[in-house]
């Protein structure tokens, strides 16, 4: 194939990431950049192909001392901003974004491993939040309430002062620039801590935003799981905001415990697909190897990772699901505009991953296909796993039970309802479920049993703007990417006032 011009297209862009490597080192408050006075670094890596990309600071108890006193000074100013001069800043933000938006994925697929054409992907929807908070502004607003008794009595809604906002590996930029808008447009500053694994497109967008806003009202501070502490222990910072796995969001709770500070946290998902035997049988296949979310390695708190087929259905589904699978993703550089499936963020991921793949054999089930690393040999130096199926999984195996973070599926196999929806719900997890069937009853009646908080009828993975994305039990405490999460970043105030003489 090639252009009208007669020169073939480019699809391998990893010749451009080392010009993308950001000049800046990670630390950034009060509209400046700074050194740490231990000035200890730690390198981030490539996991497509184990190269070194640069280096980052990782912030001390100091730092993030600094950083919450700059968030601090610049909050009264910014609660103060007209919220529709906030709107405007937050939507010059996206246009940024989606102006710089091939060169922000493919960073993100250097630092991460997920291929380039999804992060792109990423870009697009941590611009459309932006703008989509940018039009609730005026939402923050409180109502008036009847007394009958010559007053008036009304309610605020007032902004919590500095917010921290934590984040992993598997989407760095969309959740960078994503999670900043809620908070910023209900009038509180930030500091956000990218994952030690990826930071580089948070500390790039950093730079594309540091004449954006007033010094102070968005900061970083690049480190691992210290620094992390650090935040949301700060009697300063007034609410946490963590996306992660449940040791971790336990631990952000412990630590904000001693100061009372609001928590909003997004964990992790062994979530559950359940196909019915009048299910769409061609698209439910499609449905579960998407669901999976095998493009970055499985590597999502939303991916249904168990896979609940009904009895007279499950063999063929099997079988048809692991051609699908082998077809549609294949292993390679996920600085690649080709690349279907990248490479998984780190080599504690990769041996987490692996180590689960020979618990599914040793426990007793059947793998259906993959299990290791690709065969080609351009792929040697890199974290990849084939998309990996396991059929006959026992609801007790470890794979059917605790979440990977990696490219594996357990099959299920089902016959009685009852007996499903004990099995669906039996885990201390409910993030996401999906269920497959053209039966509208069936439908909403398994809608109204799952122990989940975001459900799907016939599709999966996909996030509706506006929709409360979050979840029950141990999956999480609160609600994003809906006006909820705009709620989660104010306080209420009752006001009331005698007007009788």
């Amino acid at each position: 194939m090639t252009s009208a011009f007669g020169t073939p297209p480019v699809h391998d862009l990893s010749s451009r990431v080392a010009s993308l490597v950001p000049a800046s080192k990670g630390l950034y408050w009060g509209g400046e950049w700074h050194t740490p006075a231990g000035a200890r670094m730690f390198d981030t890596i490539n996991p497509s192909t184990g190269a070194r990309l640069g280096a980052v600071f990782e912030a001390t108890p100091h730092d993030v001392d600094a950083a919450v006193a700059a968030a601090r000074a610049a909050f009264p100013a910014w609660a103060a901003t007209p919220p529709l001069e906030r709107a405007r800043r937050l939507r010059e933000a996206a246009a940024r974004i989606r102006a710089n938006a091939l060169d922000l994925a493919l960073l993100d697929a250097a630092n991460c491993g997920n291929p380039v054409g999804a992060m792109r992907a990423d870009a697009e929807i941590a611009a459309t939040q932006l703008e989509y908070f940018a039009g609730l502004v005026l939402e923050v607003k409180g109502e008036t309430l009847p007394t009958g008794n010559g007053s008036l009595n009304y309610t605020v809604r007032e902004p919590l002062g500095v917010i921290a906002r934590i984040f992993p590996f598997n989407h760095p930029f969309m959740f960078a620039a994503g999670k900043i808008a809620a908070p910023l447009a209900a009038g509180n500053t930030v500091i956000v801590k990218p994952p030690e694994q990826a930071p580089l497109s948070t500390v790039r967008l950093m730079e594309l935003l540091a004449d954006l806003f007033p010094p102070g009202v968005l900061n970083c501070v690049t480190g691992g799981r210290d620094t992390g502490a650090a935040l949301a222990a700060h009697p300063g910072i007034a609410a946490i905001a963590l996306i992660g796995g449940v040791p971790a969001g336990k631990a952000v709770l412990h630590a904000a415990a001693d100061t009372m500070k609001h928590a909003l946290l997004e964990l992790g998902g062994k979530n559950a697909m359940i196909v019915f035997p009048d299910a769409d049988f061609d698209k439910a296949v499609a449905g579960a190897a998407r669901g999976m979310n095998f493009t970055w390695c499985g590597q999502s708190c939303g991916s249904t990772s168990r896979l609940f087929v009904e009895d007279s259905i499950h063999d063929r589904f099997v079988e048809a699901l692991a051609v699908h699978v082998k077809d549609s993703y294949v292993p390679g550089p996920a600085t690649d505009l080709r690349t279907t499936m990248g490479a998984l963020a780190s080599k504690a991921q990769f041996d987490r991953t692996m180590r689960y793949i020979r618990a599914g054999v040793e426990e007793g089930a059947r793998l259906v296909c993959g299990g290791k690393r690709p065969g080609d040999p351009r792929l040697k130096g890199g974290l990849f796993v084939e998309p990996t199926i396991f059929a006959d999984v026992d609801a007790s195996m470890s794979i059917a039970r605790e979440e990977i973070f990696g490219p594996v599926l357990s099959v299920m196999r089902w016959r009685d309802e009852a007996q499903l929806f004990d099995a669906v719900n039996a885990l201390e997890l409910g993030l996401t479920a999906s269920i497959w069937t053209t039966s509208l009853k069936t439908a909403h009646r398994s809608a109204a049993r799952v122990e989940a908080g975001y459900v799907w009828i016939n599709d999966c993975s996909i996030h509706i703007p506006g929709a409360p994305f979050g979840g029950y039990k141990q999956s999480g405490i609160g609600r994003e990417e809906s006006k909820e999460e705009l709620y989660e970043f104010t306080r209420l105030k009752n006001v009331n006032v005698a007007l009788a003489d």
